[in-house]
């Protein structure tokens, strides 16, 4: 085994102790932050979606919903961005909202060639239908793992967002916004 010293800075190695070659200096798939917030996002779904499912719903349709009712209108991009949904896919899942009357597609009276899309009555009566459930789906959440902690993780997620969002000096990902 390395006698290289681990800290806040390194995480364990699999190199570290004396696994595969082929997993070299690589953190082990377990700890990897990806695999481990989308193992926690399936865990929080699979709650939620049998729910959703006898509502005749999927979680990216629920999720264009949630949005929409706490707007009164959005372009695609902007849904898209909201709902972390691709714009190619929100371009599928669209047309069949509308066509069950679930949301509202309509030019933008400000630039004809854009869209706004809308929640519908029948989309609001869905979401009036669904929210009690899924509140009780939270408050089984916050009773499994700690009103406490459910608060301290929507916390420390919103951290991570606000700070792996900012765009780096140099890297090209984003130009900073200037105040002028």
């Amino acid at each position: 085994m390395s006698s290289r010293k681990r800290g806040p800075e390194r995480p364990d190695l699999a190199s570290d102790r004396g696994e595969h070659p082929d997993a070299g200096a690589m953190r082990p798939f377990a700890r990897s932050l990806p695999m481990q917030l989308m193992r926690a996002r399936e865990a929080v779904m699979q709650r939620f979606r049998p729910h959703l499912h006898a509502h005749g719903l999927t979680d990216q349709q629920w999720r264009i919903i949630r949005v929409l009712v706490e707007v009164p209108a959005l372009e695609i991009l902007d849904l898209s961005e909201r709902c972390g949904i691709h714009p190619a896919s929100l371009s599928r899942i669209l047309p069949k909202l509308d066509a069950e009357g679930i949301v509202v597609r309509r030019p933008n009276p400000q630039d004809q060639r854009r869209i706004l899309v809308s929640l519908a009555p029948r989309g609001r009566r869905i979401f009036s239908e669904i929210a009690p459930q899924s509140e009780a789906i939270y408050a089984e959440i916050a009773r499994d793992i700690g009103p406490e902690r459910l608060a301290e993780l929507y916390r420390l997620v919103d951290e991570v967002v606000e700070a792996l969002a900012r765009p780096k000096a140099g890297n090209g990902r984003r130009a900073a916004k200037s105040d002028s």
